[in-house]
């Protein structure tokens, strides 16, 4: 993954193993392309630890990995950056989205979801999940339900990734899942969490843009989905 600044053209990239289990081989593999990248090309190497699984995470595995990375000298630069500690952040872009009308509450339950999800696969649809609740009047919600937060993805245009590896994928926007970015009990999902990490933290996808408004328009000055 890499940024271009405004500046400079300058790569930064990072490593992000999950410490639910020790290093293994494929993720010193991956460590070691990113620290190469980046030091062949003058640029920075960071390290962040995507710890928002609680129940799987493992303090053990966390110091194996920094202490494999350093075996390894894989060196990175400042401090390690826990995801799980961003986790007010994540919650604040959440609520900014939200505020701006890119996401909207959605109080389905696990069982309606996942009926919706059957039934589309029994008739042979994309099992795409269409909340009834992405324009619905919020006033008819139910008093007893603590909603998820989702993303309004949108519905028309398409996506274009340009990929240095895979080349140019388009993805059309109907096929587009409205992705929970804040679960029921407040806390941020991974597919939130990662896209607010690398645009903090100053890394981009390699290129993608957008052919139609993104539901982030006017939270980050540029995301890591619209360069």
């Amino acid at each position: 993954m890499t940024k271009t600044s405004n500046k400079a053209a300058q790569v930064v990239v990072r490593f992000a193993p999950s410490p639910t289990g020790y290093l293994h081989i494929g993720g010193a593999r991956t460590a070691l392309f990113n620290w190469l990248y980046a030091k062949g090309r003058g640029g920075r190497y960071l390290l962040r630890i995507e710890d928002t699984d609680r129940e799987r995470n493992n303090p053990a595995a966390v110091a194996a990995i920094l202490d494999g990375l350093r075996w390894l000298e894989l060196d990175w630069e400042g401090d390690a950056v826990s995801q799980f500690a961003r986790a007010d952040r994540h919650r604040e872009v959440a609520l900014e989205l939200l505020k701006k009308g890119r996401a909207y509450h959605c109080y389905c339950s696990p069982a309606e979801i996942e009926a919706a999800r059957e039934a589309a696969k029994a008739e042979g649809r994309p099992q795409i999940f269409q909340s009834p609740w992405r324009d619905r009047d919020p006033k008819e919600a139910p008093k007893d339900v603590r909603p998820t937060i989702r993303l309004k993805a949108p519905r028309e245009g398409e996506t274009l990734v340009d990929d240095v590896v895979q080349g140019r994928t388009t993805f059309p926007n109907k096929d587009l899942d409205d992705l929970i970015i804040l679960r029921s009990d407040g806390t941020p999902t991974y597919n939130l969490a990662v896209v607010v990490d690398d645009h903090d933290m100053g890394i981009t996808m390699r290129r993608a843009r957008a052919r139609s408004t993104p539901p982030w328009a006017g939270i980050f000055p540029c995301s890591p989905t619209c360069r």
